[in-house]
């Protein structure tokens, strides 16, 4: 009978989730292993700072988890920002009036990203 083994990054892509909780490895990226070194994507600078700040609490924890001989490092680079659920958007009566297609999709499209632009400011400043 043969049994699966798994990789050292494996073992640290699986520990992660349990060093850090499953609400905060739902908030980072992919997590890759580079020698000893745990490299885990998060969304922006706030995150990375954060994340850098607890580094010998959650260290520690994959540690314990893991054994001395696979993670000594942690680092936190900002990856792509992820992008929200898009929302399904309610037929704007005033594109009605546009008969010609061409026009009415550079109206809707410019409608969609001005909204956009607004949730993105107002999740700034919240």
């Amino acid at each position: 009978m043969r049994t699966a083994t798994l990789s050292p990054e494996e073992l640290a892509v699986a520990a992660w989730p349990a060093a850090v909780g499953k609400r905060l490895a739902g908030r980072t990226g992919s997590v890759r292993l580079f020698g000893r070194k745990l490299v885990i994507e998060v969304e922006d600078l706030t995150w990375q700072r954060q994340l850098t700040t607890l580094t010998p609490q959650i260290l520690s924890k994959l540690l314990a988890i893991l054994g001395p001989d696979h993670v000594e490092h942690l680092e936190f680079r900002i990856g792509a920002p992820r992008r929200e659920p898009a929302r399904a958007t309610v037929a704007d009566p005033r594109a009605d009036g546009i008969e010609d297609p061409i026009f009415k999709l550079l109206y809707l499209n410019s409608r969609a990203r001005s909204e956009r632009e607004q949730e993105r400011r107002e999740r700034k400043t919240a």
